[in-house]
């Protein structure tokens, strides 16, 4: 079995996602050997509270990765994901192209295609299509970082012969990583894409399909799906140990760390705990300092063997 990499959830979510949260988190992270800090995205949340605690106040991700990119030397920094339909190519190209930069080449760009239609409608989108024009915003964000000068003319997407620059520090461009949880998401990911990153709530018992799923794709591709990378994150709650009816990512640490070997057996070859998922701790109304205190408890507990 392939050993897994483990990252930590940096605080994006609620009331304890404050640069000085971020920076001890980010920081310790490195100090214990995680491999990879994440955030993510959300740009509106509804009043009702609908969508859960962990949405209703969340920092935008790269914002929040290029600030602890100066906090840190040596972790990666990753992002699951950022929803491309709501930002032209050029533009997101450039800001990854930077965080690359600035952080000397430590950038995993996660990249999805948005669900909730109130966000299409406030940046002016239409959700039609948006898993066909993902296929060419990728091919678009490889022009920018790799091609100079740059020209792209295609059915979504039109960048005119320019100069693109800086191109990023990785080579031939930051790890591109797609997100999505249905069929023709996971095909994607295994045509496209250096790898695949799960949603919010991966269900243990059917991962290893959608991991089988992309790496066929992949196969048929003509590419090695060795070389993927499965990504999960694993949405924890730390909690008491022994319930009857335990939901996977809940207990104890030790019942917790089960949950990762079982992922690692069904294929998952990087896991990261993302605590704001955690409605005691991704919330608004949650004491930020408790919050803390779980949090570096957390670090502490799931930290990777040296």
């Amino acid at each position: 079995m392939r050993r897994v990499d483990i990252g930590f959830a940096v605080p994006v979510s609620g009331s304890w996602a404050t640069p000085l949260a971020m920076t001890r988190v980010a920081r310790r992270a490195e100090e214990l050997g995680y491999a990879s800090l994440w955030a993510f995205q959300r740009l509106l949340s509804p009043v009702d509270g609908a969508w859960g605690e962990q949405y209703r106040s969340v920092t935008d991700p790269l914002v929040t990765l290029a600030y602890l990119a100066g906090q840190t030397s040596r972790v990666r920094l990753g992002v699951a994901v950022v929803n491309a339909p709501f930002l032209p190519p050029v533009l997101l190209a450039k800001q990854f192209a930077t965080l690359d930069l600035i952080s000397g080449g430590r950038l995993d760009a996660g990249l999805g295609i948005g669900w909730s239609p109130e966000e299409f409608a406030a940046t002016g989108m239409a959700m039609a299509r948006r898993g066909r024009r993902s296929e060419e915003y990728v091919a678009v964000l490889k022009t920018l970082w790799t091609d100079e000068p740059v020209e792209h003319t295609g059915e979504f997407y039109r960048v005119p012969r320019m100069s693109a620059r800086p191109k990023p520090v990785q080579r031939p461009h930051p790890p591109i990583l797609l997100g999505g949880g249905v069929p023709a998401a996971l095909r994607r990911a295994g045509r496209l894409a250096d790898g695949w990153v799960c949603g919010s709530g991966p269900d243990l018992a059917a991962i290893g399909d959608q991991v089988r799923t992309v790496r066929e794709a992949a196969e048929s591709a003509g590419r090695n799906p060795d070389d993927l990378r499965m990504v999960c994150r694993g949405s924890v709650r730390v909690r008491p140990a022994g319930a009857v009816d335990r939901e996977p990512l809940t207990g104890s640490p030790a019942e917790i760390r089960d949950d990762f070997g079982r992922l690692a057996g069904c294929g998952i070859t990087e896991l990261f705990v993302d605590l704001n998922f955690d409605p005691e701790i991704g919330s608004p109304s949650a004491d930020p300092a408790e919050s803390m205190r779980r949090a570096e408890a957390a670090l502490e507990a799931f930290a990777p063997a040296r």
